[in-house]
């Protein structure tokens, strides 16, 4: 069990660097032609490993349907608008807004798929939503309003909580892992025709000629969107989603020490206040502090 543990830390350290990875890149590339670049080899990454694991199996028609439909979600509008939303914010302000994540998956399960409202619920919302208001009213100079590129973070991981939703509704027979392969793969070819329309300069990705940005890109790709997806879901098997969504929390954590390392941001007071309410109202909100107390009054009863 400690081996998915720091298994799932490390899977959120290279999540929270790839925001950076992600900013320099976007600095280069125009950010929808990248991100269909980048998904396209995260994609084919997945599904070698998934091939070379014996795992690898042809979806069928109906199961064809549902990758695309989770895809739109998943990968399409949750991937392009973080492109496009870190060319316009910073990776401080976006790695704090990525760790409401789970607190607004919460939120869509409770109205979409009937879930009981509770005062835990409720609160944890709250204190999310009260910490991503201070994270985005901070700028450089003070309470300088909320940024587009701000809003664009907030609905990319709106889309992807959306689609957690329908993977639960849906619920697919693919491996969980294979379904991220062909997500990746379907969702990268949607998103480069997007981008020949809105940019028309595929040559832009010339730029990953560079030796520095190649490297950048490579671990954008394969080690941060395909080894870590694929090692947070084979997680969640083993150790149930609430414990799995625990370890989000570090993800916004190491965004933000990622952005200040390798990006030189500065990081204000507000930043980190807002930083503490949101993994506050995350654990709270989604019942992961409720249930680790609960399996640690279970451990003291079976050790007495």
């Amino acid at each position: 069990m400690k081996r998915i543990y720091i298994l799932l830390m490390l899977v959120m350290l290279v999540w929270g660097f790839n925001v950076s990875a992600i900013k320099v890149l976007v600095a280069h590339i125009d950010p929808i032609l990248l991100t269909s670049v980048r998904i396209f080899t995260a994609g084919i990454g997945v599904l070698v490993i998934m091939a070379i694991m014996g795992l690898f199996r042809l979806p069928s028609k109906k199961e064809i349907l549902t990758i695309l439909s989770i895809s739109l979600f998943n990968v399409v509008a949750h991937h392009a608008l973080m492109g496009v939303g870190l060319l316009y914010t910073s990776g401080v302000n976006a790695g704090i807004i990525i760790g409401l994540g789970p607190l607004l998956t919460m939120v869509l399960s409770t109205i979409l798929l009937s879930k009981k409202v509770t005062v835990f619920k409720t609160f944890g919302f709250l204190l999310g939503f009260t910490g991503v208001l201070i994270t985005t009213l901070t700028g450089e100079d003070g309470f300088a309003g909320i940024s587009s590129g701000d809003f664009m973070i907030f609905l990319s991981i709106t889309a992807q909580a959306f689609s957690f939703i329908m993977i639960s509704k849906l619920n697919p027979n693919l491996d969980p892992r294979l379904l991220t392969g062909y997500m990746l793969l379907g969702g990268s070819f949607f998103i480069f025709f997007t981008s020949l329309f809105l940019e028309g300069e595929p040559g832009q990705i010339l730029s990953l000629l560079d030796t520095h940005l190649f490297l950048v890109f490579l671990f954008s790709a394969l080690i941060c969107t395909a080894f870590g997806h694929m090692v947070y879901n084979f997680a969640i098997k083993q150790v149930g989603a609430s414990e799995s969504a625990v370890f989000i929390n570090f993800n916004s954590f190491f965004a933000v020490v990622g952005s200040v390392l390798f990006l030189e941001e500065t990081l204000f007071f507000a930043h980190i206040i807002g930083l503490v309410l949101i993994i506050a109202g995350v654990l709270i909100g989604t019942g992961a502090l409720q249930h680790l107390w609960e399996n640690q009054k279970r451990y003291r009863k079976k050790s007495a």
